[in-house]
């Protein structure tokens, strides 16, 4: 099998085999295949697409391009929720304890983040003490004595995705839904859950900036899930303001806990629900997400869901005590009003230039290397729709620097306000096929 012989197929438009697509991604990650050659495939199979089947095939090969994590000493159906990306986006810290409170186990593997916030990891150590890096029997353990644990990824989870995303980042070849679903489905499958929820964002603040390639993403995605034998569903949620009030590590810890509590935003509340019915249906706890919802409802108006989250911190070595007294983590030195310079109703909050603020803040970071500032970042206090006179205040902003005239300038830059009333959307589709 020669390289060039498969490339020229794929720019022809034809269909790569299983073998073919096991040859390339051995070959690429082995250094076999020089990167000159894996970028011309790139480019074709941005040009021509591929079929369901070879994307199915590719996600395989990469998931096998390194280790496979074996969670089948966890008792139970393991479902794990992944979301495309987006801005205040603080579900998995209120989903896990809420899902693994009804008695499903929550075995999750997360990154930190690039951009506007941290990533889950990032968020979760706000919290004093909290451990991110388990050994592998530790977590097994946890998990099957608390139902929930969420832990670093493995280092050699689906390496060939690795080297693939950085070329496809410098190829301009990142906007291929086949790629985006094989990278993203690749180290869900090598995760070892049994079935997995998807949370495809679209909109200003996502990826995804059309509704319809979000549709198809959620679509492929779902297709190769079954394909690979794992049970999956998608939601396609709006990500044009963020999501929740709070945009910041600590922040997002003391908002999830507060909907835990039953006073989160409804929004928040409403999306970790809607995700979270879905993995509880996955793993054959309720027949319906009718019947899923109303379990996940009365674990949280109960506090099981609270005392989990708590139980949950304990386990991974974190400073219970924070949950009562969120003082302790939000530490900025600075709580700065951002007043509305006119009376109406807020129309739009551009979510990804509001979360470029938090990041100016230190909230974020741009290369991997960066340190982040864990008490800094946003609050705000209207969304769209909501009603502001002149003078109150939009948001809070937490900064450790008093000096943030660019970051003022860029938030009223992106926050409208107008003299009527706007219905913001939360969940475009689901699917389930």
């Amino acid at each position: 099998m020669r390289m060039v012989d498969l490339i020229e197929k794929k720019r022809d438009g034809n269909a790569l085999s299983k073998e073919e697509l096991d040859f390339i991604i051995d070959g690429y990650t082995d250094g076999s295949i020089p990167d000159y050659q894996m970028s011309a495939l790139l480019m074709a199979i941005f040009y021509q697409d591929m079929t369901d089947e070879e994307i199915s095939h590719l996600t395989l090969a990469m998931a096998n391009s390194g280790d496979i994590i074996d969670l089948s000493s966890i008792e139970g159906v393991k479902v794990d929720k992944h979301s495309t990306g987006g801005v205040g986006d603080t579900t998995t810290l209120v989903l896990a304890p809420l899902v693994a409170s009804v008695d499903v186990p929550v075995a999750k593997m997360s990154g930190r983040g690039l951009g506007f916030t941290g990533g889950t990891l990032d968020k979760f150590e706000s919290i004093p003490g909290f451990k991110i890096e388990l050994s592998d029997q530790e977590f097994v353990d946890i998990v099957n004595k608390s139902k929930v644990a969420v832990i670093g990824q493995s280092g050699n989870l689906a390496p060939a995705d690795k080297k693939l995303y950085a070329l496809r980042d410098v190829t301009a070849t990142v906007d291929s839904i086949p790629l985006i679903a094989s990278s993203i489905m690749s180290k869900k499958i090598a995760a070892g859950a049994d079935a997995i929820v998807l949370d495809v964002t679209t909109g200003e603040g996502a990826f995804m900036k059309n509704i319809d390639d979000a549709k198809r993403l959620a679509k492929t995605m779902v297709r190769i899930g079954k394909l690979a034998g794992r049970q999956t569903m998608a939601v396609i949620s709006d990500m044009s303001e963020p999501l929740g009030q709070a945009i910041g590590n600590s922040l997002e810890i003391v908002e999830a806990i507060d909907t835990l509590k039953g006073e989160g935003p409804a929004d928040l509340t409403e999306m970790c629900y809607v995700l979270g019915s879905q993995m509880v249906v996955l793993a054959g706890k309720a027949a319906t997400l009718d019947e899923a919802r109303a379990m996940l409802e009365e674990a949280l108006h109960s506090g099981k869901a609270l005392e989990k989250f708590r139980e949950m911190v304990k386990d991974q070595g974190g400073d219970a005590t924070v949950i009562d007294q969120t003082d302790k983590i939000l530490t900025a030195k600075y709580e700065i009003e951002l007043p509305a310079k006119t009376s109406g109703y807020v129309t739009d909050l551009v979510a990804n230039e509001i979360g470029i603020a938090a990041m100016l803040l230190g909230a974020g970071r741009k290369t991997k290397e960066e340190d982040i500032d864990h008490a800094v970042g946003i609050k705000l206090h209207k969304k769209v729709g909501d009603k502001v006179a002149e003078g109150e205040s939009l948001l809070t902003i937490y900064a450790n620097s008093n000096e943030i005239d660019e970051v003022e300038k860029l938030l009223y830059e992106n926050i409208s306000i107008g003299e009527e009333p706007k219905e913001p959307i939360l969940i475009h589709d689901i699917i389930t096929e």
